[in-house]
């Protein structure tokens, strides 16, 4: 077995340890790809995994406003409550560290790694939950001054 699926398959399994179910999935199905000789879905996925799955997660996020269960009225309520403004800033403000970190992660795919492994650890260690490589990549993209 090479390096690169040694080092998938250790991803996977400290996805396991720190019970990061997206983390180990995603990492046994790109050991899967490469173990089964799939390389040419790499650039693809390269290209426009990062899109798909910003996809996939607005839907699941704006589901409920599809559904019905959160009405227009309380959209419009959010307008008039304080705590309501605040999570409309902070949402704003973690969209824009979102993109930041995007950005960061597409002109330097060397940091990926580590914000990857930074965030299993803290879900490991800190009993954190799993939402953060593109925001932790915004946030460090504010630190070191790059987008």
């Amino acid at each position: 077995m090479d390096i690169t699926s040694l080092l998938l398959l250790g991803l996977a399994a400290l996805g396991i340890i720190s019970s990061n179910s997206p983390i180990t999935i995603a990492m046994v199905v790109l050991l899967l790809i490469r173990v089964l000789g799939l390389q040419q879905a790499f650039p693809w996925l390269e290209k426009y995994g990062l899109t798909a799955g910003v996809i996939i997660l607005t839907i699941g996020v704006m589901t409920p406003l599809a559904s019905g269960k959160i009405s227009l009225q309380t959209v419009g309520q959010s307008f008039l409550n304080w705590k309501s403004l605040a999570a409309i800033g902070v949402g704003m403000l973690v969209a824009y560290l979102g993109g930041r970190g995007a950005a960061l992660m597409g002109s330097q795919p060397t940091i990926v790694a580590g914000l990857l492994i930074g965030t299993v650890l803290g879900v490991a260690l800190f009993k954190g939950v799993p939402v953060g490589p593109l925001i932790a990549a915004g946030i460090l993209s504010l630190l070191i001054g790059r987008m």
